[in-house]
């Protein structure tokens, strides 16, 4: 069975998620092992046969650290099967949710020179009862500004669970 590896850069954990549920649908074809973005200097990419990574937002941003992993790591990236994708709340939105209108994905592409062979952009969710008080402020000063959801007491999820389905059937068919 060929191997893969997911590796997260997550500050809420659900970017972690959908790599697990991408893990339990490419596991017909790859024995995936899911790692966190902190944890993967021990790992030898060239042990593997394709390689994912999703990022989520916060503020605006992916981490620096994915930048760095990623210049680090070009060449191998750019000799295997590879996959990028973001999670954001903007994405929830129509016509911010594709590759070519998200302007985190554009963001991504402009500040890093490697291409990923497969790219997407998922939709996250908000879980206000998570946050710190400073986060969940700003968070809902966001979610007004941009007319999101504001309501603290519930969960917003606006994550396409089908789309991030037929993400991970490419890399099986």
């Amino acid at each position: 069975m060929k191997k893969s590896i997911i590796i997260y850069s997550s500050t809420d954990g659900h970017t972690k998620n959908i790599c697990l549920y991408i893990k339990s649908i490419i596991r017909i074809k790859y024995s995936t092992k899911v790692i966190s973005l902190n944890k993967i200097s021990k790992e030898n990419l060239d042990d593997y046969e394709l390689i994912i990574i999703g990022a989520s937002i916060r503020y605006g941003k992916h981490k620096k650290e994915l930048y760095k992993f990623i210049n680090q790591q070009e060449k191998i990236l750019n000799d295997k099967p590879n996959a990028f994708f973001s999670v954001n709340v903007v994405a929830r939105k129509k016509g911010k949710d594709t590759v070519d209108n998200n302007p985190y994905i554009k963001k991504f592409l402009s500040l890093t020179s490697w291409k990923p062979k497969y790219l997407d952009v998922f939709a996250g969710r908000i879980i206000y009862s998570k946050y710190n008080l400073i986060d969940k402020l700003l968070i809902i000063l966001i979610m007004w500004i941009s007319k999101g959801p504001t309501n603290t007491s519930q969960v917003h999820e606006f994550t396409d669970w089908k789309k991030i389905k037929e993400f991970a059937n490419t890399f099986i068919n």
